[in-house]
């Protein structure tokens, strides 16, 4: 188990389309944060900007980006970048710089405006690139593929559209009650069956839009935290961000294929040493499931101590996926879950809370951060009428390109 951090403040910029730069989102994102902490930005040690690929050099410089719009200040500066799962990057580096002793307190932001309609690959002729390749030899939006995981559920578990239209159901009245929310309009299961089909089985209501938007959050060390008058603060106790291990059995975006260890069987000569990691596929753990597996293990808890969880929904059966990789549930079992009402508001074990991407769509840089400041208010007590009763324990789980994604916990 490593050391906690405390969470200090956390700061939104409401999701949406505005039609203004990155920049005015994580700005506004950051001094709310500040405020919320009660720390001035001249306090700041450090910051840390999880970078976007839209508004040129800018966005891939988002931590000098974010420190010139707030004024320099002579702050250490970072700046990443992982996809979507760029805002627990974010946490992670500032979440290391704490730890090591080289600053106190670090400001974490993530902000995009993300264009209308789908994610496409950066300009360019690049044939080593799979998120390139994907859309020139398949065409493959992202919908092709949440529609791939969605077919595949229903083959092998045999759930219906209509569970998935449970989940955005779920989410949606989760997200009315969320004033950062984009979408705050709750949704019947005949609405959802109602809309456009994008990708079959999914319909417009069951996968999530592109937004504009931005987070923050004011990280400090427990001394600092102290020193500063939070007594109790919000702390995170593990951000875990494994890579994956061959074999790969699952197709996985942007890839199109598995890897090729699946058919092979069993090396001859197993090789010498300790094994690297935990093996990928069904004999053992799929990539999603070790980031969830890792948190645990960093943060010294299991499934069975969650208040709550914040999970990616790209899509509605994307997120009854998590359920199970999470650990929330055994294979096949997530639309029980949510049949059942465990993952409501007011049950058992509510999970997007907040609304999930279905309440706020993708802002790339910034939704991992806001995953985190829905636990953050979450575990304050102070989410108002969305607030989940004697919340503890949080996670929140989200997956990036290549390989990136992550797991992050966080405690009071």
């Amino acid at each position: 188990m490593s050391e906690d951090i405390a969470v200090l403040g956390a700061g939104m910029h409401p999701w949406g389309k505005w039609g203004h730069s990155f920049v005015r989102y994580g700005t506004v994102a950051a001094r709310a944060a500040l405020d919320d902490a009660g720390i001035d930005w001249r306090r700041i040690d450090a910051i840390v900007g999880a970078d976007t690929v839209r508004g040129g050099y800018p966005g891939y410089v988002a931590g000098a980006t974010f420190a010139r719009a707030l004024g320099w200040q002579g702050a250490r500066v970072t700046s990443v970048y992982a996809a979507c799962a760029s805002g627990a990057q974010a946490i992670g580096a500032a979440r290391a710089q704490i730890l090591a002793g080289q600053a106190e307190v670090v400001l974490v932001v993530g902000a995009d405006a993300a264009p209308k309609g789908f994610f496409a690959p950066v300009a360019g002729e690049r044939p080593e690139d799979p998120d390139w390749v994907r859309f020139r030899v398949l065409g493959a939006t992202n919908p092709a593929y949440f529609a791939l995981y969605a077919r595949r559920r229903m083959a092998v578990y045999g759930e219906r559209p209509e569970d998935f239209a449970r989940v955005k159901v779920k989410n949606a009245a989760a997200g009315a009650l969320n004033p950062s929310a984009r979408y705050r309009t709750a949704v019947t299961a005949g609405e959802v069956a109602a809309s456009p089909v994008v990708a079959d089985p999914l319909r417009l209501l069951d996968i999530c839009a592109t937004s504009d938007g931005g987070a923050a959050l004011v990280l400090s060390s427990l001394a600092f935290a102290r020193r500063h008058g939070a007594g109790a603060p919000v702390r995170i106790r593990a951000v875990a961000t494994p890579s994956p291990v061959y074999p790969r059995t699952t197709l996985d975006l942007p890839d199109i294929a598995t890897d090729s260890a699946r058919g092979a069987g069993p090396p001859a000569d197993p090789p010498v040493g300790p094994p690297a990691g935990p093996p990928s596929g069904p004999a053992g753990m799929s990539f999603r499931a070790s980031l969830g597996q890792a948190a645990y293990e960093e943060a010294g808890i299991g499934p069975g101590d969650l208040s709550l969880a914040e999970v990616y929904d790209l899509s509605t059966a994307m997120e009854l996926e998590w359920y199970e990789d999470l650990g929330l549930c055994g294979p096949g079992e997530g639309a029980t879950l949510v049949r059942e009402g465990v993952t409501a508001l007011g049950g058992r074990l509510p999970v997007n809370p907040s609304g999930g991407l279905c309440s706020f769509g993708e802002a790339v840089p910034a939704q991992a951060i806001a995953q985190v400041c829905e636990l953050t208010w979450q575990l304050r007590g102070g989410a108002g009428a969305r607030q989940v009763a004697g919340a503890r324990v949080g996670i929140s789980a989200n997956q990036g390109l290549f390989g990136h994604g992550s797991a992050v916990i966080a405690v009071r």
